[in-house]
């Protein structure tokens, strides 16, 4: 009975994963979902403090490992780490990014450059990074975060009011990528064992841009549920493709953004 119950449940006790950016607005929900369903999490990012200010609730259960995804030698450094102390990686979660520059007519060409590769050049540097140690296990699964403007362009009018918030075109560009760049490593890596899926989250602004009322009222009506989403309504996604209830999926896109993406 033990047997067939594991079988079905959402279940990722013990598993060894690697979550970049794992203390930021919505990397911390994705860290907490996982943990509360039993993982193991190493945290990867550049500021120990920030992580210990932001996860001192899960001391016991997230680990923090210096690593910095715009770097390979970093990530090379953060992955052998990890691998050294568990001998396993059952997971990475590429979350963290960077960019620079934002209103499109006044994006340079270095600002664009910035944008891209920290936005998708990082993700294929830490998948690149992850192909040995779970090529030499024989699994593995790798989860990207996308975003809903790497699907649908972004509705202007929101933004009339409040342009400091609007979307820059290399981030929207560079999510799309993250989407092809999904369905290339699972083509690739299935032979392996290894999946790639990516989520994509949309409308989860920060509590900083939740104090413009005015500019999220724009932002929940757009959606079909008529609210913004809140952090750990992303979380539920991360555990499912982490568990072994989605060991045949590969290539998929899981969006999380209120019906936003479907009009």
């Amino acid at each position: 009975m033990k047997a067939i119950e594991s079988m079905y449940r959402l279940e990722v006790t013990n598993k060894v994963m690697i979550v970049t950016g794992g203390y930021g607005h919505l990397g911390k929900a994705i860290v907490l979902g996982l943990v509360a369903h039993g993982a193991k999490v190493y945290v990867m990012g550049r500021d120990p403090e920030k992580f210990q200010k932001n996860m001192s609730l899960l001391s016991d259960k997230a680990t923090f490992v210096s690593g910095d995804i715009s770097d390979s030698e970093s990530i090379r450094t953060a992955f052998n780490s990890v691998w050294k102390q568990e001998g396993r990686i059952d997971v990475l979660v590429n979350n963290a990014a960077y960019s620079r520059g934002q209103l499109p007519e006044e994006l340079s060409d270095q600002d664009w450059s910035i944008g891209v590769d920290g936005v998708l050049g990082s993700v294929f540097r830490c998948i690149r990074t992850i192909i040995p140690y779970m090529k030499e296990q024989k699994h593995g699964k790798i989860i990207n975060v996308s975003s809903m403007y790497g699907m649908v362009a972004p509705d202007f009018a929101i933004y009339d009011d409040a342009t400091e918030f609007l979307n820059p075109p290399h981030y929207g560009a560079a999510k799309a990528g993250v989407l092809q760049l999904t369905r290339y490593f699972a083509s690739y890596l299935g032979k392996y064992g290894i999946q790639v899926n990516s989520v994509t989250p949309g409308a989860f602004p920060s509590e900083t841009v939740q104090q413009d009322r005015k500019f999220i009222d724009k932002l929940e009506k757009k959606t079909l549920l008529g609210r913004i989403g809140k952090p750990k309504d992303l979380a539920g996604a991360f555990v499912f493709l982490a568990s072994d209830a989605a060991n045949y999926i590969t290539g998929q896109n899981i969006v999380v953004d209120g019906g936003w993406t479907v009009r």
